[in-house]
């Protein structure tokens, strides 16, 4: 979330000859995903902040999305109503994840806030269940204290080393995208699912430019050795995991895909822990694993949103 991740949700179409490829296409996305917040990790080291890695990721992910439309002469027109309801989820809900998200990195370690993030599921269907009030089956109900279980062992005791900062951040960031999650389902957009996510993409990168411009928080002069950092953030882990978890979405179905991406914060786990040495110990590692079962379980219950229509994530 993905995600640094979004939802948008058109209908199902499954080939049954291409699952393999759309599964292969689905794990690309998140691995894409997956590493994002290494990336993220590695350029606020060269003094990039928050808010000018969240522009020039989102700015470049939107001309790498319109430029595939471009090329692929496909329409990428938009109605009124589609572009407002674009900006609300990119300009807004996509904007506070990411930056709660991307912020909360910068207090915890980045499996921790993987892992939080990955409470979503259990969000939505909370959410779900008082909002719109939908009935929690008993499978529903277990998974979600199997999620709260694992984030407990995760997170270890109450006034332990977990930084409350950080911990607010990723909360807020899993919060705001469960209701992404569920405002999405609840909207009919006329646009192809590629197009959307370019806008959406488009619009998300907006708030930053604004405030930047406002605050002077948007810095461009730092270390040259930050630009590939942005270039991988803006391309191999929005654009491109975008691109693919959508084509793979079409062949496998919004349930397997959903299933299938969440091995995202194990891919990320494992980079944090190869490559910034931030390493789980086996009682959280335990714990991520019942945090990621119970997201599962949630997903292939139907819990909430889940399981009735397509996810795309950006």
């Amino acid at each position: 979330m993905g995600l640094g991740r979004l939802a948008v949700f058109v209908p199902w179409r499954a080939t049954m000859n291409n699952t393999n490829k759309g599964i292969l296409l689905v794990l690309l996305s998140a691995a894409g995903f997956g590493l994002m917040p290494v990336f993220a990790s590695y350029a606020y080291a060269t003094g990039l902040n928050v808010p000018t890695l969240l522009f020039l990721r989102f700015i470049i992910g939107a001309i790498i999305l319109f430029g595939y439309l471009s090329l692929a002469r496909k329409k990428w027109v938009a109605t009124r109503k589609d572009l407002a309801l674009f900006f609300l989820l990119g300009g807004v809900l996509y904007a506070l994840q990411a930056f709660g998200y991307f912020s909360a990195i910068r207090y915890m370690p980045v499996p921790l806030v993987a892992l939080i993030l990955y409470l979503y599921p259990v969000f939505v269907a909370v959410i779900s269940h008082f909002v719109n009030k939908e009935h929690l089956s008993k499978k529903v109900v277990w998974a979600i204290a199997v999620s709260l279980l694992g984030m407990a062992l995760v997170l270890g005791r109450p006034g332990g080393n977990v930084n409350l900062t950080g911990l607010l951040y990723a909360l807020g960031a899993a919060v705001v995208y469960s209701s992404y999650i569920i405002i999405g389902n609840r909207v009919a957009l006329n646009a192809p699912p590629l197009v959307a996510s370019s806008f959406i993409v488009l619009f998300a990168s907006i708030p930053f430019l604004v405030s930047g411009a406002l605050t002077g928080s948007l810095q461009f002069r730092f270390p040259a050795m930050g630009w590939p950092l942005v270039l991988g953030v803006g391309s191999l882990s929005t654009a491109l995991p975008i691109f693919c978890f959508l084509r793979g979405m079409n062949a496998t179905g919004p349930t397997r895909a959903s299933i299938v991406s969440m091995l995202e914060p194990v891919v990320t786990i494992a980079a944090a822990a190869v490559l910034l040495g931030q390493r789980m110990s086996v009682v959280q590692a335990a714990g991520g694993l019942l945090v990621i079962g119970g997201a599962a379980l949630v997903v292939l219950a139907g819990g909430g949103e889940h399981g009735r229509n397509t996810t795309e994530r950006v």
